[in-house]
């Protein structure tokens, strides 16, 4: 127990306190300035090959080959695990204790976080392979183990690096991408409509095993119905209540800017906690750093490294940008909290900031609200249970071997019951959310190791592709002798 206790508590504070911030923002910021700023030097390009792009064939149709997915399947998938309870309970939590302020840092967290996300996925697509099914395999664990393990004296740390992180990943997914979830699913839906958890959760564990058992293509499949659905809605509900109070926009950005660089009224605390929570939420949210997404961004039918880089900075960007910014103005115009302290109302000062969100859906459309609110956490945290559990499979593949994975999968799938059911989660939580952290520790340094590659191969795209230079391509390691 002095163990589970150190992990979930210490160890968790460690982690996602400042060294994990420092460590995230600064990666996020070396890459930023290594590649001259390429999500703002080159905000039209990303723009017109990501969502600008979205009805082309190349990008959106499934993909022929079994080995693969289409580049907006990827999007998806990666979506269906980034955008998640943390987009509405996790913003609400960042709003409540760190004040409007919370949401600017929250705002810079994924300006740099799009690079971070942008290097993780150009490396991911450089070092993956085909697995023993024949289709790509790709994550940190490959360019921690055939990038930074070529260079000199590094082959045992990069595979020591990669298999801690798999084993991170592992760990992980079971917590953050399952217990987490299913356990909020159930708590809302009985909450809003009465549904008993053990009903949830038998719901849920056959219709994951139906999904998860059909491996990435039938998870990418089911993932490009309910994201764009799920996202669409939640935004339209949203807008919706940002017109309904379209006066109180002025004084919410106020509010937001206010706060960011100035401490809250008397109980709020120093303007360190808003820099904390905004970035630690964020982070959370879109998951830019730790090296989850890039395994499905991985398994997409692009060649290019820089062109599925770049839909990594349009998640990061949609995530946080879009979704989580909506949650934060539907909150700060409900009359929740007080804008011109920054503080909670007395009236929802003891509320569960997880009720936040529903409370604020609830002042513009009564009962609704609180039902809307129940049906987009459902949508949103069961396909982040499909995302995670892709995450979770192919980590465990990397460490035992493919055909090993349909032990993984049954486990996973036996938890969300469990995981449903249960009504304190708080040990567990804690403990596989200090594994989630723990991720981007290896991660980072190969990224950070890696940066003069990812430098090269943008130069080499940069040059074939926009000033139409004659260059041999960077596709792959296998290809190229730079790494």
């Amino acid at each position: 127990m002095r163990i589970l206790n150190f992990i979930s508590g210490d160890l968790n504070n460690f982690i996602w306190g400042w060294f994990g911030i420092a460590a995230l923002l600064g990666t996020g910021v070396l890459m930023t300035v290594l590649t001259r700023f390429f999500q703002v030097t080159h905000i039209g390009h990303w723009m017109k090959e990501t969502v600008g792009g979205l009805f082309r064939k190349e990008n959106s149709a499934h993909s022929r080959d079994r080995s693969s997915i289409s580049q907006f399947q990827a999007l998806c998938t990666a979506l269906a695990a980034t955008v998640g309870t943390g987009n509405i309970a996790g913003v609400a939590g960042a709003i409540a204790t760190g004040g409007p302020g919370a949401v600017f840092w929250m705002w810079l967290s994924a300006f740099f976080g799009m690079m971070t996300n942008y290097s993780e996925n150009v490396l991911g697509i450089f070092f993956r392979r085909k697995d023993a099914n024949g289709e790509w395999a790709g994550g940190a664990m490959y360019y921690l183990q055939d990038g930074l393990g070529r260079k000199k004296g590094c082959r045992a740390i990069g595979k020591i690096l990669a298999v801690l992180f798999a084993v991170f990943a592992v760990i992980a997914s079971f917590g953050i991408g399952n217990l987490a979830q299913a356990n909020t699913i159930s708590g809302n839906l009985q909450a809003a409509f009465g549904i008993p958890r053990w009903i949830t959760g038998a719901f849920l564990t056959i219709v994951a095993a139906l999904v998860i058992i059909g491996g990435i293509q039938r998870i990418a499949a089911v993932a490009e119905k309910i994201v764009p659905f799920m996202a669409c809605a939640y935004i339209l509900g949203s807008l919706v209540i940002l017109f309904m109070n379209i006066s109180s926009i002025g004084a919410v950005f106020t509010s937001i800017f206010k706060f960011a660089f100035t401490a809250r009224g008397a109980a709020g605390g120093a303007v360190g906690i808003a820099i904390k929570m905004g970035f630690k939420r964020g982070i959370f949210s879109n998951e830019a750093g730790l090296g989850s997404s890039v395994m499905v961004h991985s398994a997409s039918n692009v060649k290019e490294p820089v062109r599925q880089g770049m839909w990594g900075i349009f998640e990061v960007f949609f995530d946080t940008m879009i979704v989580c910014t909506m949650t934060a103005i539907v909150i700060l115009t409900s009359g929740i909290m007080d804008l011109s302290t920054g503080m909670l109302n007395a009236a929802f000062a003891s509320s569960d900031t997880n009720t936040l969100v529903a409370q604020a859906f609830s002042s513009s459309f009564g009962s609704f609200g609180g039902k809307f609110v129940a049906v987009s956490v459902l949508f949103f945290a069961f396909s982040t249970v499909l995302g995670w559990s892709y995450y979770g499979s192919r980590s465990w593949s990397y460490l035992f071997g493919e055909k090993s994975s349909v032990v993984y999968k049954v486990v996973f799938v036996a938890i969300i019951f469990v995981s449903a059911v249960l009504t304190d989660v708080a040990l567990p939580w804690n403990i596989s959310d200090t594994f989630n952290g723990l991720m981007m520790v290896p991660n980072l340094i190969g990224v950070i190791a890696l940066s003069p590659l990812v430098v090269k191969i943008t130069k080499n795209y940069i040059a074939r592709v926009l000033h139409g230079k004659d260059e041999a391509p960077m596709h792959s390691y296998k290809d190229s002798e730079t790494v």
